[in-house]
């Protein structure tokens, strides 16, 4: 993270129709009041500047001025000064607060303030911008959209022609860049446009990311227990950082500072949740400037039509369970959402067009506000119960209408009374056991902290806490806190090789029925190039009972995350195949090529046969 302050990342899809995309970023510079350790994430702050510690302007506040030379285009409203090269669109330059220039002035022109992205097609891998390794999406057209005294927006752009196929990304880019009058910040957003003809191709992902003088910034702030002074960008060099597993992740041998001495430093360390992610930035330490990056709308994290403006709908409902009981049960902090039609749980994995979602309160209330028209499904999962929700019907939204769709009731996925059950429902693995770290790959940032997941190297400590056998939990004895490691990874043989692990849980029945078929919930988390493969009794049975295949692509445990892509496998039992008494269930995660292949699970429940009485339709 020290090498690149301000990162916004967006996950991609494979684009093979007309698009256009836009994303909106607002960058603010201010003053802090307090010092550092005391600032604060919450959207208040961010939008009440006298209590934020913002640079607040009381003077009439200047017009906004232009200046376009031949290599640069100036903006300037009096209290910052943006230098924008012509007509690539880089940042190369921003003034503020007697500050000549707070982007990195020892770099290249084109490495201090830039979009860029990722992106890849059939013939070509993963790659930034162009063939050619530049990173940044470089203009070759500058216009002016709109000037005024009080506004002034800037556009360059970069068309495609199938001259360039397998060049550079097969998109349209027109970058834009704001600034308001009055304003101690500007607004920055990119749209891009893809016609069907073009060929198809990956976005993996798009971001804005600013490198900032680091003889001035050094302390970052992400939210309100995450924040800390941070090492220099040089301690990443060789001589001062040794590169771990990856090239983002770098143990500090030798810094500049020796207090950062035997950490390390990786930015996916600093990774937050999109819904998180309202503001952060870096304060500096001897000019009392504070750089923010705000997420103004959210909307952009969804592909869409950003140029339909009635934004008019309120959709009302109110949320219910269906229990084992005679009453619903309202559902408390349920997730609602209005998203694209498809399948139940679609909207994981839908990224062409918008999502709408608000949490249901204590009665299961909720209203969706500000909704594109269009066709939508309405998708909600509850915390502490499994499965998706799915109202059927589409639902048409026009402008300006407002919809109430009634009581919604959910039947969440269940057979049969609860035998055993591992874990909470909560689509995470927050609650299982997370070991400490190696105190060699240490991040004291999160040394007693809430969010221990993210220290480096916890895939390693699984083979260093289980050396001699695989973990086995024991129903009735075991405790998932203490004793179920938050990440199904393989085992470490040596420096280049790695082995499946198989995890049992043993449990004892007092009574069967062999003639009737119970069922196993598996309701993972997240997972990577994995392979689970289920098996009853018999570990080394040719055939297991139930297997996935190679799935998921989520990279969560490099990445240092704790949940992924949410997904729930309901596996028949026969009755045949367990017996009084003892049982064992093998889970065998059998890709074993990279340490960062694996599972980690939210619950699993063992339930009974199926009985007259276990569901109880309201």
């Amino acid at each position: 993270m020290a090498y690149s302050p301000s990162d916004s990342q967006l996950s991609g899809t494979f684009i093979d129709k007309c698009l256009y995309w836009c994303l909106y970023k607002y960058l603010k510079l201010g003053t802090p009041t307090e010092l550092p350790g005391s600032f604060s994430s919450s959207q208040q702050q961010v939008q009440n500047s006298s209590s934020s510690g913002f640079h607040v302007h009381q003077e009439i506040p200047e017009a906004v001025r232009l200046q376009i030379q031949e290599n640069y285009v100036v903006v300037d409203n009096g209290f910052l000064q943006l230098t924008i090269s012509n007509p690539e669109g880089f940042i190369t330059g921003i003034q503020y607060n007697g500050l000549s220039n707070l982007l990195e002035v020892l770099n290249d022109e084109a490495d201090r303030g830039y979009w860029d992205l990722v992106w890849s097609d059939e013939s070509t891998t993963r790659k930034k911008g162009n063939l050619t390794g530049t990173n940044m999406m470089d203009g070759t057209s500058f216009k002016v959209i709109l000037q005024n005294e009080e506004q002034i927006e800037l556009s360059f752009t970069r068309t495609w022609n199938s001259s360039l196929h397998g060049k550079i990304v097969p998109l349209n880019i027109d970058k834009r860049y704001v600034i308001l009058s009055g304003s101690s910040g500007f607004y920055t957003y990119a749209i891009y446009e893809h016609l069907k003809e073009w060929p198809a191709f990956d976005l993996d992902n798009t971001r804005i990311a600013f490198k900032l003088r680091k003889d001035k910034f050094h302390y970052m702030a992400i939210a309100d227990d995450r924040q800390r002074y941070m090492p220099l960008p040089n301690d990443r060099l060789e001589g001062r950082g040794q590169v771990l597993a990856y090239p983002e992740a770098v143990l500090l041998v030798n810094p500049i500072e020796p207090e950062f001495k035997g950490e390390v430093d990786d930015k996916y360390e600093y990774s937050c949740e999109s819904r998180n992610n309202g503001v952060h930035g870096w304060i500096s330490n001897d000019s009392a400037v504070g750089f923010w990056l705000i997420t103004p709308s959210y909307e952009f994290r969804y592909i869409g039509n950003t140029m339909v403006t009635s934004l008019e709908l309120l959709e009302h409902g109110i949320f219910h369970l269906m229990h084992l009981s005679d009453e619903n049960i309202p559902a408390d902090g349920a997730y609602v959402g209005l998203a694209p039609p498809g399948d139940v749980g679609s909207w994981q994995l839908e990224s062409k067009g918008y999502q709408f979602w608000v949490k249901a309160d204590e009665d299961g209330q909720f209203t969706i506000s500000n909704v594109r028209p269009g066709g939508y499904n309405l998708y909600a999962w509850v915390p502490g119960f499994i499965g998706d929700y799915k109202y059927d019907t589409v639902i048409n939204i026009s402008a300006g209408c407002d919809i109430t769709i009634g009581d919604l009731v959910y039947e969440p996925p269940r057979n049969g009374s609860t035998l055993w059950e591992i874990g909470i429902p909560d689509r995470s693995a927050a609650e299982f056991y997370i070991p400490d770290p190696n105190p060699n790959y240490v991040n004291k940032l999160y040394l007693n902290h809430t969010d221990r997941f993210r220290q480096y190297g916890l895939w390693e400590r699984y083979t260093e806490l289980y050396p001699d056998g695989d973990l086995v939990f024991t129903i009735g004895t075991s405790d998932y806190a203490k004793d179920w490691f938050f990440q199904q990874v393989t085992r470490k043989i040596n420096n280049n090789t790695y082995q499946g692990t198989t995890w049992q849980i043993k449990f004892k029945l007092d009574g069967v029925d062999q003639c009737g078929t119970y069922k196993l919930r598996l309701a993972l988390a997240t997972a990577n190039v994995a392979d689970l493969q289920v098996r009853i009794n018999d570990p080394n049975a040719n055939s297991s009972l139930f297997s996935t295949g190679i799935f998921g692509k989520d990279n969560t445990i490099a990445r240092h995350g704790i949940h992924g892509i949410y997904r729930l496998f309901n596996i028949d039992i026969p009755g045949a195949q367990i017996i009084q008494g003892n049982n064992t269930i093998f889970l065998t995660q059998a890709s074993s090529t990279s340490p960062f292949q694996g599972i980690m699970y939210d619950y699993i429940r063992l339930e009974g046969l199926p009985s007259s009485n276990t569901i109880k339709k309201i």
